[in-house]
């Protein structure tokens, strides 16, 4: 096998040291070794002003210097704006793969040959049905709930369908549960958009024929008189839009599967957590903020004001700038080039028109350069999806379907590490000190 240059994406092996520590109280030295560019925070306990002390701790509220984990699955460097799924390069696959590949990907750390897919596809097709108890869910929930909240509820509640789900620690069963997940959560998708949008819970009907792409949008769109008008590029678009949200490392939600699923939590309980992190505006909720944004902006020529209300703080960039990448998400390059596919089916549409003038300018503008806001992947996925005529509501639903692979490898990942803990962080408590409890007739 001949050789090749390593990827420019490839991180570079961390030399290992040691890092000497003088502590200024007592003048005493440590020396704490370097694995990885890191340092364990136990070994900072070692630190101490006195006998009695319970030893330095790190303090870093949102995580954001703090590694929890070594991990396979995807590498992102936020400064050459990188993302690669298990070594492959984000933009490859979105261009050549399809979401199951990926999935396979994803899960099993390498691509699957033409046998291995047919047996994958063929495993998730036999877990694809509709279970009573989640059509009995959705009935009695009231169409005005938002579908993240269907969701999230309905995969809570998949888990009692499923006695065996609480066999975490048993790798064939965990298995198990992922093909069961993988193929379930786009069903209790479309099930939370029929509610929504009046169609009949109990009349979908997967079709084990279609992709799995192209079955869901079948299951949410069936006898809605739309499912007729699904182009082909829509269903290309769906798909690339799925892998490109299938994975993105420590996210907010994805720790909430690793904090959760630590406890040794059935997964469908883990995901729910998931799902409803991702819920929050500031995760998965940000492709709608920038269609709210950009019908503020009544025409191209709109652009340079607008612009100079975000400079003043009165007016928010929403789609813009993201808190690993410090230049251009790899993810916003490939969705701007499905947008164009998409709007040459549909149509011209003002608001692509206005987003491009947006984009243009705020590159190009060294107040929004300087501090590294540069298009995210939520810049142009939600005009995607209201062009394919699907309503602001359900966009994070579609994040959560891609998503669900990711959460479920890094839930796998985790229980398969010998050293694994319930995560239990530190405090710093700043409340009273120890006081006597006060009789109520003594208390003024």
């Amino acid at each position: 096998m001949s050789s090749s240059p390593m990827p420019a994406s490839t991180p570079a092996a961390a030399t290992p040291g040691v890092l000497a520590a003088v502590d200024e109280r007592t003048g005493r030295k440590y020396l704490l070794p370097i694995v990885d560019d890191t340092i364990a925070a136990k070994d900072l306990r070692q630190i101490k002003a006195h006998d009695g002390d319970f030893g330095l701790m790190s303090f870093d509220p949102a995580l954001d210097n703090t590694v929890v984990t070594r991990s396979a699955i995807s590498f992102i460097d936020g400064d050459q704006g990188i993302l690669d799924y298990r070594g492959y390069p984000i933009s490859q696959l979105a261009e050549h793969s399809n979401f199951p590949e990926v999935c396979y990907l994803i899960l099993n750390g390498e691509l699957p040959n033409a046998a291995q897919m047919t047996a994958f596809e063929a495993e998730i097709r036999a877990e694809t049905r509709v279970p009573e108890s989640m059509v009995r869910l959705h009935e009695a929930l009231s169409p005005d709930v938002h579908p993240m909240s269907m969701l999230t509820a309905a995969l809570a509640a998949l888990g009692g369908d499923f006695p065996d789900s609480n066999k975490v620690q048993d790798p064939a069963n965990r298995r198990r549960q992922i093909m069961r997940l993988l193929a379930l959560t786009p069903v209790v998708a479309a099930l939370g958009y029929r509610r929504r949008n009046g169609l009949d819970v109990g009349g979908i009907r997967p079709r084990h024929e279609l992709p799995y792409t192209a079955n869901f949008l079948h299951m949410m769109l069936d006898h809605s008189g739309r499912e007729a008008q699904v182009h082909r590029a829509f269903d290309r678009a769906m798909d690339a839009l799925l892998v490109l949200h299938a994975e993105h490392e420590l996210n907010c939600s994805t720790n909430a599967v690793r904090a959760v699923g630590s406890s040794l939590v059935n997964p469908y309980s883990s995901v729910a957590a998931a799902c409803a992190a991702l819920h929050g505006p500031l995760h998965g909720g940000a492709n709608q903020a920038v269609l709210e944004m950009l019908d503020q902006i009544p025409s191209v020529e709109a652009v340079p004001g607008f612009l100079a209300s975000c400079k003043t703080g009165e007016r928010r960039l929403m789609g813009f700038g993201h808190r690993v990448y410090k230049n251009y998400d790899p993810r916003a390059k490939v969705i701007k080039e499905l947008a164009e596919k998409v709007f040459e089916v549909v149509g011209a549409n003002p608001k692509l028109d206005v987003a491009r003038a947006l984009e243009a300018a705020a590159v190009a503008d060294p107040y929004f350069v300087e501090r590294k806001l540069y298009p995210n992947v939520d810049f142009y996925s939600g005009l995607i999806y209201s062009a394919m005529g699907f309503l602001p509501r359900i966009f994070t639903v579609f994040f959560a379907v891609a998503r669900m692979v990711g959460w479920l490898a890094h839930w796998d990942e985790m229980l398969s590490d010998p050293k694994n803990r319930i995560v239990r962080p530190r405090q710093i408590y700043v409340g009273y000190a120890r006081r006597d409890y006060v009789l109520a007739a003594d208390r003024r």
